[in-house]
């Protein structure tokens, strides 16, 4: 079962990728390799904004987690000519939480986005990461992911 079908089984449409709002590019392809610039915890209603641990629940966390993925994703689809799956493997992924000082379960906020991306791409979603916890992050949006993805 290919990328698109899981996304069907799902019922998850990937939106169209975000445009930049500051000065760089969505992607940069180098070989095999495509770098996917930072995806926040953006959607078509606002996305979710706030810190986890005063603002928003473990669970509201991995919610933005989860739209991060997808925008991720949207992001990659552009980068494959719209063929995800030429996504031989997700490399890492780089995962930014904004986050109260006590907040401690950083990874499983992380898991949002690692479930959906291991969900869409089977074996090659299955990835290296970082988590960490954050001060703050571009307009208050509560996730920013990127990542380092190989492709055919």
């Amino acid at each position: 079962m290919g990328a698109v079908d899981r996304l069907l089984e799902i019922g998850l449409e990937l939106p169209e990728p975000a445009i930049p709002v500051a000065n760089y590019v969505p992607f940069v392809r180098t070989g095999s390799f495509v770098h996917v610039s930072g995806q926040v915890s953006v959607d078509a209603n606002g996305g979710i904004k706030g810190k986890v641990g005063r603002d928003l629940s473990l669970e509201q966390g991995q919610a933005a987690a989860r739209l991060c993925a997808i925008n991720l994703l949207a992001q990659m689809r552009a980068a494959c000519g719209g063929d995800l799956d030429r996504v031989r493997q997700v490399v890492k992924l780089n995962i930014f939480v904004n986050c109260t000082p006590d907040f401690a379960a950083i990874p499983a906020v992380g898991n949002g986005c690692s479930d959906l991306i291991a969900a869409i791409l089977g074996d090659a979603g299955r990835h290296a990461r970082s988590a960490v916890g954050s001060v703050n992050l571009p307009l208050d949006f509560a996730v920013e992911v990127d990542g380092i993805f190989e492709i055919a």
